[in-house]
Order: structure tokens, then C-alpha cells, then sequence
């Protein structure tokens, strides 16, 4: 019997995309679950043997911090009375976690930090932090509170865990990476390919939306007759679109809902990202379940995932050159009749299925259970 906290199940991020998933995948003998959300963007959304609760939010610090204290309430209530166990909280956002009772057992499910989100945890300042030296130092604190709060912690990275280290925790961490839908992202029967590139994901400076801009430029002038699919929306879109918005290799979708996305995938042959930190990323999960070669910069979160000459080819960060022949070499490849798309659907099915993914998050929060009963 589970709660599982997260006030913005129904946005269009990683962590909302995650959590679908997860419900969806579930084994038929799941025990009870109730997920405790807001109602911002709510859509109808129905899974066997999972209660939603709805607590009205709109995304704010000052309503997301009543949010929590009426989440608070009714967690308090349903463990007095025996509905629930233990908490699976999911983070970002922060706040929630501070205020939590802690008479509850809590596992942890820490999708990024604000050690890696604000670059400190690179030795190179691949980016420059969005927040102040105050309010990093703020946020830090807050993390260290919640992770002294937790009976368990779960990692998606080997990244993500080297960066909880970082912090000195001293909870339990295991490492149980995100996945994929595989009932709604698989190869699709052959269909004409109206891009040669999908760059997909929040455009902001984290995650290298200047470097995809230089990129992109850098593709066009080696490859006249590319044709570029740049999906999503961000701090940054202003900047890329000045830069990009003009140029007729290049299409720009703006903001779209995940039930978009597989259309996008189809129409693409290979995936790539100057993104700089993420947790495991969704957008890459689902297009290589969907067939398309990954080329990304080479950061720990992608080992294990991108699979040099097997599911794509990793390029040291800010090597934009080497990112646009890297492209232009699997391109190639692909033409040349080189089984990419199916060796890296395969890769996915293999080591990413939440089927499978599902059922080891459900043995980790009943382990703690058990040994915290």
C-alpha cells in the first residue's frame, strides 16, 4: 500500500512522463496505490487498483507549498488508518519533500539534483547556473534535509548516484533507471522519413540549446539538404528561434503533448542532443524504442544507453564539429542499409522495458516496508 507524491502529474516533463508510464506498466497483483496530485492540466487518466487524489494546485512556490500541507493531511490520514505504508516521493520540486511527516517511511525517487542542475557537480562549467550562489545554497540545504528524511533512495543514473554521494548520504541508494512504454513506442511499419534529425527537449541554456543552435548551423553548411525537427519549448526559445527560425532546413514545433510525440519519432532517422544534464531522458528512451540512433555529448547518464556503434555514438561535449559528422557518419550508415533502427529498438526492449522496470521499483518500496515494519 503506496502513496506516491507529485504535485504535477499531468505536465508535459520527464518526471510526469515517468510516473504515466510506471502506472501503466504495473503487474496485475500490484497492491493498492494512491498517487497523490494536483489538478493543473488534468486530464482523465485511469489505472486498475490506483487511487488519484486531486489537491487543486497551480504551479507557484506559495501554492505548492499549501498543496503540501493539505497533501500532508491526507497522508497522515490514510497511514492512520492503514491505506498506506510508506511515501514514494519524486523530486523536483523540493518543498513537498521538507514538510512531509516523518512518521511516514519514505523512499526517495531523486530524478536530478540541484547539484547537477546548477553545474557544480561537472569540473567544467558547461553551463551557466540559472539561480544565484544563494539560492543554489538554499535548495542544497532543503535536498539534504529530504535526503536525511529517506529510507531509501532511488537513482536512474550511475550519475545520479555519484551526485547523492556527492552530498554524503548516507540512506541506501540504488540505481533503477526510467524506461519505456513499449505498448505505445516501438518501430513502426515503413514509413517515408521527412527529417534526417529530431533534436527534442527543453530548450534552455542546461540543455544546450546555444551548442544545438551552433550545431544545426554547422549541419546545414556540411549538408545543404538536411532537414531538422526541433521539438519542445523553454527559457531559450526566443535566442533559438532568432537563430533558427528563418532557416527552411529547420522546423520548430514549439510546446507539444506527449500524445504528439510518436508521430515526431516516426517521421525522424536519428535523435540527437547537445543537452548538458538530465536525469535519464525520456525523449531519448522513447525515440530510440521507436528505432532512431542516439548521438549525444558523452556524460555518465547516457552510458549504459547510448551504445557507441551500436545505438548511437557519444562526442565529447562542446565538440560541435565532431557532433555534425558524427550525424552525417550515421546518416550514412543508415542509407547504406546498416541495421542501426533495429539493433537499438532491440537495446531498448531489452534493458529499458517498464514492464519489467515496474516491478523492481515495487520490490524496492516493499523491502523497505519490511525492513522498517
Amino acid at each position: 500500500m503506496i502513496a506516491i507524491v507529485y504535485p504535477q502529474f499531468y505536465g508535459v516533463g520527464g518526471i510526469a512522463r515517468y510516473l504515466d508510464s510506471f502506472l501503466a506498466n504495473l503487474p496485475a497483483n500490484h497492491p493498492p496505490i494512491y498517487l497523490m496530485t494536483g489538478d493543473e492540466h488534468q486530464v482523465d487518466r485511469q489505472y486498475p487498483n490506483v487511487t488519484i487524489v486531486h489537491i487543486p494546485f497551480i504551479a507557484s512556490r506559495f501554492n505548492l507549498l499549501l498543496w503540501t500541507i493539505k497533501a500532508r493531511r491526507i497522508l497522515h490520514q490514510l497511514y492512520t488508518a492503514k491505506k498506506i505504508q510508506l511515501v514514494n516521493l519524486h523530486i523536483p520540486p523540493l518543498i513537498t519533500g521538507l514538510l512531509l511527516s516523518s512518521k511516514i517511511p519514505m523512499v526517495l525517487t531523486a530524478h536530478t539534483t540541484y547539484l547537477g542542475m546548477s553545474g557544480r557537480f561537472y569540473r567544467e562549467a558547461y553551463f551557466t547556473s540559472q539561480w544565484s550562489r544563494l539560492e543554489v545554497s538554499c535548495k542544497l540545504w532543503i535536498e539534504r534535509r529530504i535526503f536525511k528524511k529517506s529510507k531509501k533512495i532511488i537513482s536512474l543514473t550511475e550519475q545520479g548516484r555519484q551526485e547523492l554521494l556527492a552530498y554524503e548520504v548516507t540512506a541506501p541508494i540504488e540505481v533503477i533507471p526510467n524506461g519505456v512504454d513499449l505498448n505505445a513506442f516501438q518501430p513502426m511499419p515503413v514509413i517515408t522519413k521527412t527529417y534526417d534529425v529530431l533534436f527534442c527537449g527543453r530548450i534552455e541554456t542546461r540543455k544546450g540549446s546555444r551548442a544545438m543552435v551552433d550545431v544545426c548551423q554547422l549541419l546545414i553548411a556540411r549538408k545543404p539538404d538536411i532537414n531538422i525537427l526541433i521539438v519542445g519549448y523553454g527559457d531559450d526559445d526566443t535566442w533559438v528561434k532568432q537563430h533558427l527560425a528563418a532557416l527552411p532546413q529547420v522546423t520548430l514545433t514549439g510546446k507539444v503533448s506527449f500524445t504528439e510525440m510518436r508521430a515526431h519519432y516516426a517521421q525522424c532517422k536519428l535523435y540527437a542532443s547537445a543537452s548538458y544534464y538530465e536525469g535519464l531522458p525520456g525523449t531519448c528512451l522513447e525515440a530510440m524504442a521507436m528505432g532512431l540512433p542516439a548521438v549525444v555529448w558523452d556524460f555518465p547518464f547516457y552510458h549504459g544507453l547510448v551504445v557507441p556503434q551500436k545505438t548511437g555514438l557519444l562526442v565529447k561535449p562542446n565538440a560541435n564539429m565532431a557532433m555534425v559528422e558524427a550525424i552525417i557518419t550515421l546518416l550514412k550508415n543508415m542509407q547504406q542499409g546498416h541495421d542501426l533502427a533495429h539493433a537499438t529498438a532491440q537495446h531498448i526492449q531489452m534493458h529499458y522495458n517498464w514492464q519489467v522496470l515496474s516491478k523492481a521499483i515495487l520490490t524496492t518500496l516493499q523491502d523497505v516496508h519490511n525492513t522498517h515494519a
